[in-house]
């Protein structure tokens, strides 16, 4: 439970900064070309409001838990009770809330309609315009505060460890990975396992000479596997520490031990201890042996519980990180060039959602906040709110109807062609756009449900 607070605490934090300032981004692009903003909202308020400063225009039979005095402002703020989004309601603008009455008054100088295409087409691009920027400067801010650390890979010792499907296209428990179609690898990051996916050779060090891998072009970042990651540093089985009272104290396991075999699966690593206990899982093997090795094998009985936590921890190897620290003014181009190799990224995996394997990994905010670490960490939240406000950023400026990036769309078209589409052809498109999207929310649903509770 705790875990579980700690995760959905992140998730509300970030997600709510970033539809602050994307929303923010609509409003301020709108206030400069004095177009009316009716409301600004946190959430949405179908009904009733947790929480409403009224402008001088609100309906006085607006719901609202806590309600502010009326304000001589043309803006009302508030914060809804359902956490799907955030709105900014713009005069003269077909958009979510679907107001189609007031597209049928005459146009108001005020309102997005009645100004230029230009000017419009910068209100709607502010949301996305300030995701992106806020995601540059976090990361920024991350390199001059925590600097920037890696272990190097061709500098492990014991080597890396890979899954099964890693294997099958032949790297071996041990190899050091040296080079991908010739570019020297450092990293153990998305970006090597990107280089893989696309690339067709890699060059790793096995037993002191170099040997070469070849990657079919059939394979992609979707075969890696989700269940065990395709490539972790190899750590030696060799205990650390051993919880008083667990599993493997009653049996007699002490610190400094190293497990060789346990309950029949030959272990040569912490990855393989790891896999074995999951395997003695899968078949509820609850009583079984373990194999250490002290001065000499010594044979243990243990019997597990219904978690199958074994109660230890590895020893870790004694590798020096490389680190690299950052002045402010150092960080702020450091900052872009990270942040823009991160969405460079993410647009080059976008292409695996269309795929059967690409579908299953969308996810709701089961999926969203599994991915926070578990205990609280400030450097890893703001790297992963970065990450979501380019996600955001990128998925708003989609030319789908309904999204930013469908209202650029019918902008371009009109500065291009100098026709502006119907106010019944918007609010069709509008209506398709948000149809779209339900049916992908009802999609991440049913992966959360099917991840998470199935």
């Amino acid at each position: 439970m705790e875990v579980f607070l700690i995760r959905a605490l992140q998730l509300i934090m970030a997600l709510s900064l970033l539809i602050l300032i994307h929303e923010f981004g609509h409003f301020l692009f709108a206030r400069i070309f004095k177009v009316r903003v009716e409301k600004f909202y946190l959430f949405f308020d179908w009904g009733l409001s947790l929480f409403m400063i009224p402008s001088k225009n609100s309906n006085p039979a607006d719901k609202a838990l806590i309600k502010t005095r009326p304000t001589k402002s043309e803006t009302e703020y508030g914060l809804g009770w359902i956490p799907l989004g955030g709105y900014c309601k713009i005069s003269g603008m077909i958009d979510e809330s679907m107001d189609t009455a007031q597209m049928q008054q005459p146009m108001q100088p005020w309102e997005f309609r009645a100004k230029p295409a230009w000017q419009r087409l910068l209100i709607m691009v502010g949301g996305v315009m300030f995701n992106f920027l806020l995601a540059l400067f976090i990361y920024s801010m991350v390199l001059f505060t925590w600097g920037e650390s890696y272990y190097d890979i061709q500098k492990a010792e014991y080597g890396m460890e890979f899954n099964d499907n890693a294997e099958r296209l032949g790297f071996v428990d041990g190899d050091i990975i040296l080079r991908v179609d010739g570019v020297d690898m450092h990293r153990l990051n998305a970006d090597l396992l990107r280089a893989i996916a696309d690339g067709s050779e890699v060059t790793v060090l096995r037993n002191g000479k170099e040997a070469t891998v070849a990657i079919p072009d059939t394979f992609g970042l979707l075969h890696m596997g989700n269940d065990e990651p395709f490539i972790d540093f190899r750590v030696p089985a060799v205990l650390d520490s051993v919880s008083p009272g667990s599993t493997a104290a009653l049996a007699g396991i002490v610190k400094g031990d190293r497990v060789v075999d346990i309950g029949g699966y030959s272990v040569s690593s912490w990855q393989g201890l790891t896999t074995a206990l999951n395997k003695m899982k899968e078949n509820n093997q609850r009583d079984f042996t373990v194999t250490v090795c002290r001065d000499t094998l010594v044979t243990l009985n243990a019997k597990a519980d219904s978690t199958f936590v074994l109660g230890v921890m590895p020893g870790l190897p004694d590798y020096t990180p490389v680190t690299h620290e950052y002045t402010f003014f150092q960080a702020i181009p450091a900052g872009v060039v990270y942040g823009c190799n991160v969405l460079a990224g993410y647009v080059s995996d976008f292409k695996y959602i269309f795929s059967k394997e690409g579908a299953k990994s969308v996810g709701m905010f089961g999926t969203i906040g599994s991915m926070f670490p578990p205990v609280w960490d400030w450097h890893r939240f703001w790297l992963m709110t970065a990450m979501l406000s380019l996600i955001l950023a990128f998925m708003n400026i989609l030319p789908i109807p309904a999204l930013d990036g469908g209202h650029v769309l019918f902008l371009i078209a009109e500065v291009v062609t100098g026709k502006k589409p119907s106010d019944k052809f918007l609010e069709n498109a509008q209506m398709v756009g948000m149809i779209m999207l339900l049916g992908l929310f009802v999609l991440a649903f049913w992966n959360d449900l099917d991840r998470f509770v199935f």
